[in-house]
């Protein structure tokens, strides 16, 4: 009767170091190592796409405020900027000849956390 249940105990034991020892279910493991990865990097360059769109967009606006304020039609800058790039601060430096609209953005990057996007641009003052 012992022999038979060494005999069983020693089969399962065989089995059960074939299965630890056997590559079956390997490359799941693998896919499952390397999903996480591979979704953390899609985010960030996805992240990255919308900050630099808003990047552009900011530029734009900088550009559309500083023509504004050198024909001086300073009284509409406000709501341009409000549809351009809401929440940007901005500040403006007025030359002999030229206007610079300088904007501020703070922008979040996804798991990242958060950029503060700058845009700079001048216009000529037209011969004021």
């Amino acid at each position: 009767m012992i022999a038979v249940v060494t005999t069983r105990v020693q089969g399962r034991l065989v089995r059960l170091v074939r299965l630890v020892d056997g590559e079956g279910g390997s490359a799941t493991v693998e896919f499952a190592m390397t999903m996480p990865a591979v979704i953390l990097v899609v985010a960030i360059v996805v992240a990255s796409l919308g900050v630099t769109s808003q990047s552009v967009r900011l530029a734009d606006a900088a550009a559309v405020a500083a023509r504004q304020t050198a024909r001086g039609d300073r009284g509409s800058v406000g709501a341009t900027l409000a549809r351009l790039a809401p929440g940007a601060s901005v500040s403006d430096s007025v030359g002999a000849d030229l206007v610079c609209v300088d904007l501020r953005q703070e922008v979040r990057v996804g798991p990242l956390g958060e950029v503060t996007l700058t845009s700079r641009s001048c216009a000529p003052t037209a011969g004021r």
